[in-house]
């Protein structure tokens, strides 16, 4: 399977070293002990009040990719490293508010298990989407720590004209498994059916809503859930039916394809509020410049948004910098910088590591980074 991002870099700095996260953060099992059953959703209506009072589905300015959960991920997404994403200090040291959104997701979780098809591992099963969720609706980390970096933040700038929003991960139910999981009388689903396919997406869906709601944060919104699939071929017969639920609760369903990925320009007809389109340009030097304005044409003739894209290469020491510049530039010179909302894919830490940067290279870079998201007109 064609997968562009993933063979072009976006994942190898992953591997490198042997993660903290699952000693400090992440709520891991181990084969050796044995696991409670995942809890299944209430067939009581919970009350979600956030739901209830809201009058449509929001939609995100500038969303940037958070990549957490996996034994794999080498950065703790704790208030340290999240305070880079929430708000920046100009070059005569004025703060101002960054991102208005932020992306929860994973692709694996470093443990030999797949939440998208594509990869070589097995499908992750019903305890590992259980797992991933707890990961991210923790207080001292993820979500609870972005939470308290939006608090601090605004007792020093003061509020932010509306709440921050997340968006959280959607894994891919891999069609054929049969170990995924139950849901009631302790009968295994069977991913050959698309009726237990959805299922098990509403399932996770309702274990999300349940999680925001009991960690009780006070500066954001749960606005919708992203698609972990980059191409339509395995999900065509499904998405629409897990659209229409986010719909009726009022969350959105994102959607990041990459390039000439199939199925990227049939996403109004798959039923996403949002799809960002990856040009897939930063990750190979033998993509021509072009590429942007290609990309940049093709996401305008379809109505579709745009992700930018850097990672740990971005660096000064990785000689990547230019190629972040040009993203900045064509996305001004084709009005996608003024018109479009935009998605931001920065490898495990990028932007942290370019924040706290001592090189004059990676200084520079990081504040044109920064105006270029600031200085944005408001985006409707």
């Amino acid at each position: 399977m064609k997968i562009v991002r993933r063979v072009m870099g976006r994942y190898f700095l992953q591997y490198l070293f042997v993660c903290l996260t699952c000693v400090f953060c992440f709520s891991c099992s181990s084969d050796d002990n044995p696991e409670p059953e995942p809890e299944k959703p209430s067939s009581e209506d919970p009350g979600f009040p956030w739901e209830e009072e809201r009058t449509q589905i929001l939609s995100t300015r500038d969303m940037v990719l958070i990549y957490g959960g996996g034994a794999h991920r080498t950065t703790i997404w704790d208030k340290e490293h999240l305070s880079s994403y929430v708000t920046y200090k100009d070059e005569t040291g004025k703060e101002h508010w960054l991102f208005d959104s932020y992306l929860f997701l994973e692709i694996h979780n470093g443990k030999d298990k797949m939440f998208a098809s594509g990869y070589t591992q097995t499908p992750a099963n019903q305890r590992d989407w259980m797992d991933l969720v707890d990961y991210y609706f923790q207080s001292k980390i993820a979500v609870g720590a972005l939470d308290k970096c939006i608090g601090e933040a605004a007792e020093r700038i003061g509020k932010p004209s509306e709440k921050h929003k997340i968006v959280i991960g959607l894994p891919e139910p891999i069609f054929g498994q049969k170990d995924w999981g139950s849901l009631k009388d302790g009968i295994m689903l069977d991913f050959s059916s698309s009726l237990d396919r959805i299922d098990a997406c509403k399932w996770y869906i309702d274990y999300v809503r349940k999680k925001f709601k009991a960690l009780k944060v006070a500066n954001i919104e749960l606005a919708g859930f992203y698609w972990i699939a980059e191409e339509a071929t395995n999900t065509r017969t499904i998405v629409r039916d897990i659209a229409a639920y986010l719909n009726e609760l009022k969350y959105s369903f994102n959607w990041i394809p990459y390039f000439n990925s199939d199925g990227y320009n049939e996403w109004k007809n798959l039923r996403f509020n949002y799809a960002f389109l990856q040009p897939n340009y930063f990750f190979n030097e033998t993509v021509p410049y072009s590429r942007l304005d290609e990309a940049c044409q093709i996401a305008i003739k379809n109505g579709m948004d745009m992700e930018v894209e850097f990672d740990e290469n971005v660096l000064s020491v990785n000689n990547g910098g230019g190629r972040l510049y040009d993203y900045m530039k064509a996305f001004k010179e084709n009005n996608v910088w003024n018109s479009k909302r935009l998605a931001y894919y920065q490898g495990n830490s990028a932007l942290y590591l370019l924040s706290v940067s001592a090189d004059p290279s990676d200084n520079r870079l990081y504040h044109e980074f920064c105006h270029f998201i600031i200085e944005r007109p408001g985006i409707k």
